[in-house]
């Protein structure tokens, strides 16, 4: 009997290019493309649909704190910020970030990274009350990036944040009034107790795919090869001009060490600045870091 197939969520986009390529060549995983984002990916966690996710750090971090589904950290898969276009209509009169205050924000479902970045955009720009509590914002659930792409064309929403890159073919639709960088690292790697219990068959299939992403993300980002072979793939299967390409290159980090590896004082940072965007709320106790990371499978440092 053939051992089970890990089955892996991801996000269609450039970022997945280390997973796309270690995918081509491993039988023994199955990708599940979530073009929709994290909120869909934490939607197929919770089904049983997939064993293991590549998604947005803040969300998956507020996933864990509310219980969204039960999965935890195992990993770190972009160690870089992510750069969140902020996104109007190509005729609306919004100019700048400040002219969406109290207006209604597209978002593709909740609990997604363009919901949970939109309220830490209101914590950065300032968009609190007298006692320092971000404003509540009206929030349009659209789906998908086309509805939300029509969404701010037809008066539905103001403005919704999707990642720069992947916004900017769009230009001839939309306009960008600015963008808000994460202030952590912006992909991680979650897996449910399904996948990394004890008992689990997916157990060896788990230890050699984490070794294996580590090894192509190593080799997607020698330096040779982002000049090279790494900037042709992207490009490629992407279809984004040479400029973009290399523009994403030179500002996206990935792991040095072993994907397996995650930064303690950066989940507490997460954690800290959730709480101040009003997105989680802190336990009396504190947070105990235990409840998100598996530390059978990471290794929090």
């Amino acid at each position: 009997m053939s051992a089970p197939k890990l089955r892996i969520a991801y996000v269609p986009e450039h970022f997945a290019s280390p997973l796309l390529q270690l995918a081509a060549k491993d039988d023994t995983i199955q990708l599940v493309p979530c073009p929709s984002g994290t909120g869909q990916i934490m939607s197929a966690i919770k089904a049983g649909e997939v064993d293991l996710a590549i998604a947005l750090t803040e969300s998956l971090i507020a996933g864990i704190a509310k219980q969204t589904a039960d999965f935890k950290l195992i990993g770190t898969y972009v160690t870089s910020p992510l750069n969140w276009a902020v996104v109007v209509g190509k005729d609306t009169k919004y100019q700048t970030l400040a002219d969406l205050r109290g207006e209604k924000i597209g978002i593709s479902r909740i609990g997604s990274g363009s919901q949970v970045m939109a309220s830490y955009m209101a914590l950065r720009e300032g968009w609190t009350d007298k006692d320092s509590n971000v404003e509540p914002i009206q929030f349009e659930v659209l789906d998908t990036f086309k509805n939300l792409r029509d969404g701010v064309n037809d008066g539905r929403t103001a403005a919704f944040m999707w990642e720069w890159f992947t916004t900017k073919p769009y230009l001839s639709e939309v306009r960008f009034i600015g963008s808000v960088p994460t202030p952590w690292h912006s992909w991680a790697l979650v897996a449910p107790p399904s996948t990394t219990a004890p008992s689990s068959p997916l157990l060896p299939v788990l230890s050699s795919f984490l070794t294996n992403l580590t090894a192509s993300i190593h080799a997607f980002d020698a330096p040779a090869a982002r000049e090279g072979d790494s900037k042709a793939f992207v490009q490629k299967h992407f279809g984004y001009p040479e400029d973009d390409v290399q523009a994403w290159l030179d500002q996206v980090n990935y792991p040095k060490g072993d994907v397996v590896e995650i930064d303690r004082a950066m989940v507490e940072k997460t954690l800290q600045t959730l709480e101040k965007a009003g997105v989680l709320e802190r336990p009396a106790e504190g947070w105990d870091l235990d409840r998100f990371v598996e530390t059978s499978v990471a290794k929090l440092q």
